[in-house]
């Protein structure tokens, strides 16, 4: 006959090395994917919370809907005056800034 029979093999005794080589490649997976994608993602929050604190008046900003405006009343609740043309102002919650164009200087102590 063509085809040869198949015996059972015995499983090998790794024991505790065993054991560890097989949790070895979970280990190595979640240790890309920590210094591959979650710890540039929480620099990067980061970096955008205090970008979003250190927000002041006439700071020209973008909003994550495309807009572009110029601070014009900064309040402790978390909202922005932003006004967008002359004599148009509306309300944006802070997180919602997307990027912070130009920045104005802060004003010198007489």
């Amino acid at each position: 006959m063509l085809i040869t029979p198949a015996f059972a093999q015995a499983a090998a005794g790794g024991g505790a090395f065993g054991a560890l080589s097989s949790f070895m490649p979970l280990v190595l997976i979640f240790g890309i994917m920590y210094f591959l994608l979650i710890r540039p993602q929480q620099k990067k929050a980061k970096e955008h919370k205090a970008m979003v604190e250190a927000l002041r008046r006439g700071d020209q900003v973008l909003t994550q809907g495309g807009i572009l405006g110029k601070v014009s009343k900064v309040n402790d609740d978390g909202v922005l005056e932003v006004e967008i043309a002359d004599g148009v102002k509306v309300r944006v919650m802070r997180s919602s800034i997307a990027q912070v164009m130009s920045k104005t200087e802060p004003a010198t102590a007489a």
